[in-house]
């Protein structure tokens, strides 16, 4: 049975990982008829906005096949206002109950920021350094917290990164508010292959 509320949403990305971890994945929905149902609309349960690091394929992390799941990527998982609108799409016309913000360790957009805050980066692209800017702030409070460790301040910057979706999208606001959305933050290992919930905002129990 379909996810029809955060809870059983999250519930079931938790088992479909579960399953990753294990090397016992079930790919479901995954074949030429289920292909063919889906084609002319979709209707997911969750939608996913994440790290574009290669390594951190959605569906196959957490075993969910065609439909389920709408993705939203790009590098650090920074936000920004196409983000926010692929997000309110995702809300208001598929009626996801859950948004999952997911990062993962040794994340290099992050080392990136670190880097740039010493005066340590060295990329010749403008929209690079665009980005990783995007993530200084998180790293300077992490830093002035007396916080060093790239995955703990990848962890601020996932819990960051919820406070200004939500602060620019009142639509996912005022969801969350309802009870009718719950955002979740996560962090994923990439040897272990295990997601660790970091931050919720909103209903997560049955």
């Amino acid at each position: 049975m379909r996810p029809s509320n955060a809870a059983e949403a999250w519930a079931t990305l938790v088992r479909g990982n579960v399953n990753f971890v294990a090397g016992t994945p079930a790919h479901p929905r995954q074949d030429a008829e289920l292909r063919k149902s889906v084609a002319d609309a979709q209707h997911p349960f969750a939608a996913l906005f994440g790290c574009s690091d290669s390594r951190l394929s959605a569906e196959m992390i957490f075993d969910v096949g065609l439909g389920d799941m709408f993705v939203v990527r790009n590098a650090g998982q920074v936000i920004a206002q196409t983000i926010v609108g692929s997000l309110e799409f995702a809300v208001e016309v598929l009626k996801v109950p859950l948004i999952l913000v997911l990062g993962h360790d040794s994340c290099g957009a992050v080392r990136a920021s670190m880097d740039a805050v010493t005066g340590d980066l060295d990329v010749e692209g403008q929209y690079i350094s665009k980005l990783v800017e995007r993530i200084r702030p998180t790293v300077l409070s992490s830093l002035d917290a007396g916080i060093d460790n790239i995955d703990l301040i990848n962890i601020n910057h996932i819990s960051d990164t919820i406070d200004e979706l939500l602060l620019m999208s009142s639509l996912i606001r005022e969801r969350v508010e309802s009870g009718k959305l719950a955002v979740v933050g996560a962090q994923y290992r990439l040897s272990e292959g295990l997601v660790e919930l970091t931050t919720s905002r909103g209903q997560l129990e049955s």
